[in-house]
C-alpha cells in the first residue's frame, strides 16, 4: 500500500504543484497587492496600506452602482432560468413526441460561447433592428426600445440574454432529476387521490430540491463573475450611465486600462469573498449529505 500510495502521490505531484503555484499562489500575492499602494507600475516603494484600497472602493459611486446592477440581473437571470428549465423539463418528461430534437435544440444555446451571445442579442436589441423593427411590423411599437442602449433598461436587457443561453442547462438538470423520482411515489399519490398540482407540490419539488440548490449555485456564481456577455453586449464602458456595469468589468478596466493594480486586486477579492458564500456553504452541505448517505 505504501507504494501504490507513492506512485499515486507522484502522479499527482505536477498537478498539485501548479494548483498550489497558479490558482492559490496568485490568490495569495492579489491579496496582498489589494494591500499595498501599487496603484502604479513606477511606484518607487511598495508600502502596505492596509483596508484603504478597500474603504476607496465601497465609496466609489461606479462600484456601488455595479453591485446594484449584479443584484438586478442576479434577481432576473437565476429565477428565470429556473422557471423557464423547470416549465421545459416538465414538458418534456410528458414524453412529448420528438422529445430528442427539443432536447437537442434547449440545449444549443449552452454551447455557445457569451461572447457569441452577445454579439448576436446586440445586434436583435439594437434600436434600428432585430426585435424593434419585427415589433414594428407586427403593430407592437409600444414595445420598441433601445433596449440596452436604454439606461432604464440596461442590466436588465443582459440578464434576458443570460436567461437564454442558460435555462436549456436547468432544463437538464431538472430532467435528470424528475427521471430518477421512482413512479411508485405518484402511484400512491394518486391511490389516495392527490390531485397533480399536489403530486408535483409535495412530491416533485421536495425532490427537486438538491436540483434547485445545485443549479442557484452555479447561476448565482455565473452572474457574480459575469464578464463576457455585458462586454459583448454593452460595450467596455458598460452602458450609458454604467447601466449595463458590473464588477467584473470594472477590474479589467481599473486594472488594464487605469494601471491601478492594488484597487484591481481589491476588486478581484471583494468578487472572491462573494463567490465563496455561495460556494462553501454549499460544499459544507454537500459534505454532510455524502456522509449521511
Amino acid at each position: 500500500m505504501r507504494r501504490y500510495r507513492r506512485v499515486a502521490f507522484l502522479l499527482l505531484a505536477p498537478s498539485l504543484v501548479l494548483v498550489a503555484l497558479f490558482v492559490y499562489g496568485f490568490i495569495l500575492w492579489t491579496g496582498w497587492l489589494s494591500l499595498t499602494n501599487q496603484n502604479d507600475l513606477f511606484v518607487p516603494h511598495v508600502r502596505f496600506v492596509g483596508l484603504a484600497n478597500y474603504l476607496r472602493l465601497f465609496h466609489h459611486p461606479r462600484f456601488l452602482i455595479d453591485l446594484k446592477n449584479t443584484l438586478t440581473f442576479s434577481l432576473i437571470f437565476i429565477p428565470g432560468s429556473l422557471v423557464l428549465g423547470l416549465v421545459g423539463a416538465l414538458l418534456l418528461n410528458t414524453g412529448v413526441r420528438g422529445e430528442g430534437f427539443f432536447r437537442t435544440v434547449f440545449l444549443m444555446p449552452m454551447a455557445l460561447s457569451f461572447i457569441v451571445t452577445g454579439v448576436a442579442w446586440r445586434w436583435l436589441m439594437n434600436p434600428s433592428s432585430g426585435l424593434n423593427l419585427l415589433f414594428s411590423a407586427l403593430g407592437l411599437g409600444f414595445l420598441k426600445s433601445g433596449w440596452y442602449t436604454d439606461p432604464a433598461v440596461g442590466i436588465k436587457a443582459v440578464a434576458l440574454a443570460a436567461v437564454w443561453q442558460l435555462s436549456g442547462y436547468t432544463m437538464a438538470l431538472y430532467l435528470a432529476g424528475l427521471r430518477a423520482i421512482p413512479p411508485v411515489f405518484y402511484e400512491a399519490a394518486e391511490v389516495d387521490g392527490a390531485s397533480p398540482w399536489q403530486a408535483f407540490r409535495y412530491i416533485t419539488l421536495p425532490l427537486l430540491t438538491p436540483v434547485t440548490l445545485s443549479a442557484v449555485i452555479v447561476l448565482g456564481h455565473i452572474s457574480l463573475k459575469i464578464f463576457d456577455l455585458v462586454i459583448a453586449i454593452a460595450g467596455i464602458s458598460g452602458g450609458p450611465a454604467f447601466s449595463s456595469d458590473v464588477p467584473a468589468l470594472f477590474m479589467f478596466v481599473t486594472t488594464f486600462q487605469a494601471n491601478r493594480f492594488a484597487q484591481g486586486a481589491a476588486i478581484s477579492i471583494v468578487l472572491l469573498v462573494l463567490v465563496s458564500f455561495l460556494v462553501i456553504p454549499y460544499l459544507y452541505w454537500s459534505l454532510r449529505r455524502e456522509v449521511a448517505e
